[in-house]
């Protein structure tokens, strides 16, 4: 029989890697509930029209990207690539309008058939917020204040770049597309075949090209901001004397662009130089159109997302867990009154376990495998005396405590 092997482009996580998604998502809970937004769970497939509607059909998630099944009632079901397009599903099929503005946030795993490297899985891991109902630029400062107050937690502010961009509203974003188009053509035979493409579909996301020919192009390519109307000057020169305010910097990045007609203003991603080709571990914009394209009522929205695997890849050492407590019984009399104080440590919210079987020798073994701080020795004359041997596997020291100032010694007390 063969050997099993997980799918290509998933990965098992085991303890470490655990131990440093569960350390980035307790501190985004932290910090999310801090700014009062609202945990939201989506499920993990959608009718697939949910994404061809939002993401677009000719986009390379939903052609080329997405894990797509018709399930046995013959419904098209898609597993979910990213969380807003569910997110905004669940605003409109629960009614939600008449609880705006909603702040939101979320994580768990994603799908998406692409060719697996460094920072990047075909199972994946997201956090991700949203402000809906907030048409006004403090909701873009506060979503990227909130992403910047993330990283910088996790230790990472001196290892991203904040990057920003104004995409306009839809008139600006149209006299922009309009020109840009024009000028494409009169390129189009030195850009790239898909950049041909996007030429016809989504012009737009040839500014972020990644292709040697397309960046020779795009360098002379008119800038948006030498488009945008008066009210879209203002707004955007709000997210930047906020962020000014809060002692965020930014580069301006005239080339960060989202693709859909739905996306307006803001636009901004954390970079870095550290994963190679995947240098976004942030990314987000202002989608105030989204909602109304799939047939909600018409919503501002604001949000972000970010990949828990890069994160993982750039944060130190994550605080060690608690370094747990073992009691090793001598004798049948001593098992059944470790079993008592096992759960007693527990219910005082102090990590501790009692091996199974083996001698004394096998059990210490194992608690020093465990990464055991404190062994607690228990035999017929311990148990005699009302005492137990406490024994600190750091320095080697140990003591006889009474069994009632066990808990205190283990606290703070004599065991120190």
């Amino acid at each position: 029989m063969a050997k099993l092997q997980p799918v290509r482009g998933t990965h098992d996580l085991l303890s470490d890697d655990i131990r440093r998604h569960q350390h980035i998502i307790e501190q985004f809970r932290r910090i999310a509930e801090r700014y009062t937004y609202t945990q939201i769970d989506t499920p993990i497939f959608e009718f697939t029209e949910v994404f061809n509607r939002t993401l677009g059909e000719t986009t390379d998630v939903v052609t080329k990207e997405m894990y797509t099944f018709d399930d046995r009632s013959g419904d098209s079901l898609t597993l979910r690539p990213e969380f807003t397009a569910g997110i905004a599903r669940a605003f409109i099929s629960n009614g939600l309008s008449q609880n705006l503005p909603l702040k939101l946030y979320a994580y768990g795993p994603m799908f998406r058939h692409e060719r697996p490297q460094k920072g990047r899985q075909r199972q994946f891991h997201q956090l991700d917020v949203e402000i809906l109902g907030v048409a006004e630029p403090q909701a873009d400062i506060e979503v990227i204040a909130l992403g910047a107050q993330l990283l910088d937690t996790l230790g990472l502010a001196g290892k991203v770049t904040l990057e920003l961009n104004t995409l306009g509203d839809s008139e600006s974003r149209i006299a922009y597309r309009d020109v840009l188009v024009d000028y494409f053509n009169d390129s189009r035979d030195r850009l790239s075949e898909e950049a041909q493409e996007r030429l016809e579909r989504n012009p737009l996301r040839i500014l972020d090209s990644k292709d040697k020919r397309d960046r020779e192009v795009v360098a002379g390519a008119p800038a948006m901001s030498d488009y945008l109307n008066e009210a879209s000057a203002d707004f955007f020169a709000s997210v930047r004397t906020g962020l000014d305010q809060l002692g965020i910097a930014y580069q301006l990045n005239e080339q960060l662009v989202r693709g859909f007609d739905y996306y307006t203003h803001t636009a901004f991603e954390f970079t870095t130089e550290l994963l190679g080709a995947q240098s976004a571990v942030l990314a987000g914009g202002r989608y105030d159109g989204l909602i109304g394209t799939m047939g909600g009522p018409a919503t501002p929205g604001i949000g972000w997302g970010s990949g828990i695997e890069r994160l993982a890849m750039l944060i130190d050492e994550p605080p060690a867990v608690d370094r747990p407590v073992v009691i090793v019984p001598v004798g049948d009399r001593a098992a059944k009154e470790g079993l008592t104080l096992l759960q007693e440590l527990r219910h005082a919210g102090i990590s501790a376990d009692m091996g199974a079987k083996g001698n004394v020798g096998k059990r210490m073994k194992q608690a020093n495998k465990a990464n055991a701080r404190y062994v607690v020795l228990m035999g017929d004359d311990e148990l005699d005396a009302g005492v137990v041997t406490l024994r600190d596997l750091d320095g080697g020291e140990q003591q006889q405590v009474a069994r009632g100032d066990l808990m205190a010694a283990l606290s703070g007390g004599d065991a120190a």
